[in-house]
């Protein structure tokens, strides 16, 4: 995965400070010391589970936005109150209350009752590819630090705005989502208690929708919660979202229904022909093994 420069301004502080380090050799005459902040590894999970084959929803967000009219408007800058800035592209704009529906709009600026969410779905994009299931896929320690710690902190964001009644479809379901990421990296119990306080939300709002039936679905899966997931990831599957079909697969090896698991698999493979190489792999381990976790064996996906 390549990190764009979007992503950079976003956790350079925190990943700076948990993973850079200074040059080795004295530093001439003075000069300012320059940190490298490192390269990313690559996602361990697909970032679009509604289709492994597509961009990601993240990246399909700003191709739209940038092919949309631009409004520009000059602003105070933020940091200095004498000097005027012109903004010019268009961001990712949400509203955060009185709003039952997803509702993203393009514009360069947030207004009354809105939030730019640009940042913050571009982190939970990278989180999602280390830590949608559990167990989390890290290989640099460090780097998962700097993750840990920038999810503290969009955690508590998105909470202050979900803890409203009102609070907007969008809000929640970024709330319900970094929720369950910052339960599979532990970062505390009470993101377990939040995640289910969401999903309940979010499904007394609109019951199908198959976003929030997926995650919900296994979530509940991973905490345990396995015949009470069946129901949530047999919606996802029948609103048509890939990845349900491997959670559900999962659930069922939990549940030790090896049939049931073999059966999801089958349909999967008939479902996403080119996915049958992986169906026949997990097939082949179900009546060799029996039971295990569908994502420790299976492969990172570029």
């Amino acid at each position: 995965m390549t990190l764009k420069p979007l992503a950079f301004a976003l956790i350079a502080t925190t990943l700076v400070s948990a993973c850079s380090t200074a040059p080795k050799q004295q530093n001439p005459a003075n000069a300012p010391i320059v940190f490298t902040e490192p390269d990313l590894t690559p996602p361990f999970y697909a970032l679009n589970p509604f289709n492994y084959d597509a961009p990601p929803p993240f990246e399909l967000n700003l191709q739209q936005a940038a092919a949309q009219p631009v409004t520009k408007m000059e602003v105070t800058a933020p940091d200095n109150p004498s000097k005027k800035i012109t903004l010019d592209t268009n961001r990712l704009i949400i509203p955060t209350i009185n709003n039952n529906q997803r509702s993203l709009k393009f514009a360069v600026l947030a207004g009354e009752n809105e939030i730019d969410i640009t940042e913050i779905d571009d982190f939970l994009q990278m989180v999602e590819g280390k830590a949608r299931h559990y167990p989390p896929r890290f290989t640099d320690r460090q780097e998962r630090r700097g993750f840990e710690a920038k999810l503290k902190e969009v955690t508590q964001q998105l909470d202050n705005l979900a803890v409203q009644e009102n609070a907007s479809f969008d809000v929640l379901i970024r709330a319900f989502k970094a929720s369950v990421m910052a339960r599979n990296l532990d970062l505390g119990s009470i993101y377990t208690t939040r995640s289910l306080a969401y999903a309940q939300r979010i499904l007394k709002i609109n019951k199908e929708d198959a976003e929030a039936n997926f995650w919900f679905g296994f979530a509940l899966s991973e905490g345990g919660g396995h015949r009470e997931a069946i129901s949530y990831l047999d919606k996802a599957m029948k609103a048509g979202v890939q990845e349900a079909y491997l959670a559900a697969a999962n659930n069922y090896i939990a549940l030790e229904q090896k049939k049931n698991a073999v059966q999801t698999l089958k349909n999967y493979k008939i479902k996403y022909p080119q996915e049958a190489a992986v169906a026949d792999r997990l097939i082949t381990e179900i009546e060799k093994q029996g039971r295990w976790n569908v994502w420790q064996i299976m492969t990172p996906k570029a």
